[in-house]
């Protein structure tokens, strides 16, 4: 079922509930969309919505309720629907010798988004503090311009009783595939699907797998992420995609318009060809980096509880991935993640 973005125009008249702390993430019902994201140490957390484009934002009201540190609020129907596109704003301390990162003027990513919307680009605005990262000034200007927004989606979709081939292991024949590059100058794919999602379904590609005898394909990663900084500095681009920013919201960048359902036609094909999808996740780390990296989500959300932190110099990160930072699986909060 597809969602598009809707227009907001009677967000005023509608006062937030309190809602429920779990599950976490947007959740829609019929009634409306249930937010809740965990901010561990935060005063305040604040739903941003944006119009249909995710360009301007139309208003911002704080969660009614914080419980356990999980801040939460109920946006009733009909303004509470799928294609909502939307953001936080986390109001705390920002104290960085000691791990807390909190600032309102950057617009966060959902932890728990499974669309995004929007465009990404790299400014100054993206990091959380201003000047040199150890003279603790704190960053002012406003992010929301410069980064992606979440979407409220509808997990509907005619999977018509699709299910995984789950061919024995012994049998599996793996192909290991980049979306984009496996079909982008393919001859037989029409132009507009080349390297998208949806290329990777098409007929004359399934029939070459089959032909190949593969049983099994293993996507490079297709969660949401963005290219380093310094990468782009010198003209290359993070090709491969291990470096995430949303573990649960497909690359919008390999969809034609709507990552989510067209992800999902592209596994529905697969299986119906006979074909199990494997993913490649990176569950290490974050593309916001380290202590000079950007706050783009769960660095503003919970620093300390969602990183490893150098427990003698909280300011700074445990780099075990060779990426900047590293997630904090230890933690509850970031398991349950």
């Amino acid at each position: 079922m597809s969602t598009e973005p809707v227009e907001v125009t009677d967000f005023e008249a509608c006062t937030l509930q309190p809602g429920e702390p779990a599950p976490l993430g947007a959740t829609w019902s019929d009634a409306g969309v249930n937010f809740a994201v965990h901010c561990g140490s935060a005063e305040r957390v604040e739903l941003c919505i944006f119009d249909a484009q995710g360009v301007r934002e139309k208003t911002r009201v704080a969660l009614p309720e914080i419980t356990d540190g999980v801040a939460h609020g109920f946006l009733p129907s009909p303004t509470g629907k799928p294609g909502l596109i939307y953001g936080y704003r986390v109001h705390g301390a920002f104290e960085p010798p000691r791990g807390l990162r909190y600032n309102a003027q950057k617009l966060l990513i959902d932890p728990y988004a499974k669309s995004l919307v929007g465009e990404f680009a790299w400014h100054e605005s993206l990091f959380g503090f201003a000047g040199d990262e150890a003279e603790d000034r704190i960053n002012a200007q406003d992010s929301a311009p410069y980064t992606y927004k979440s979407a409220v989606i509808d997990t509907q979709f005619p999977w018509e009783g699709d299910r995984p081939p789950a061919i024995p292991w012994r049998d599996s024949v793996i192909y290991e595939l980049h979306v984009k590059g496996f079909t982008q100058h393919h001859p037989n794919v029409p132009e507009r699907l080349r390297g998208k999602y949806l290329g990777l379904a098409q007929p004359s590609v399934l029939a070459y797998l089959k032909q190949l005898g593969v049983t099994a394909v293993e996507l490079l990663p297709v969660q949401a992420f963005v290219s380093e900084r310094e990468t782009l500095s010198r003209g290359l681009s993070n090709y491969w995609g291990y470096n995430p920013i949303a573990y649960f919201a497909p690359a919008p960048n390999y969809a034609i318009s709507d990552p989510v359902n067209e992800f999902k036609r592209m596994v529905k094909a697969l299986h119906s060809a006979g074909i199990e999808v494997i993913l490649d996740v990176v569950f290490n780390h974050t593309a916001e980096g380290n202590e000079r990296g950007p706050t783009l989500s769960l660095k503003g959300f919970d620093n300390a509880g969602y990183y490893r932190l150098d427990p003698h110099q909280p300011r700074h990160y445990q780099d075990r991935s060779g990426c900047g930072n590293t997630i904090a699986i230890g933690h509850s909060v970031t398991r349950q993640l």
